[in-house]
């Protein structure tokens, strides 16, 4: 898990979101989620190959990912 676990002023709803980013880490080793400035990123490795997400809010982000990493 990441250590940047901290307020994000600009996301009212951060805190709501933190409980659900744990429990996605802990089912998804292989995706590594990262606070930069004014947007969320995640970056998926599997296979020998990385992917990358990019969202202003974490909600939106872990909505992704959910949807990229649902079985088909």
């Amino acid at each position: 898990m990441s250590s940047q676990r901290l307020a994000v002023a600009s996301e009212p709803d951060y805190a709501d979101q933190v409980p659900r980013r744990e429990a996605f880490e802990a089912a998804h080793p292989e995706v590594e989620i990262l606070y930069h400035g004014p947007h969320w990123r995640a970056v998926i490795r599997r296979d020998g190959t990385e992917a990358e997400v990019v969202r202003y809010s974490l909600r939106q982000l872990l909505d992704k990912l959910d949807a990229v990493l649902a079985p088909p």
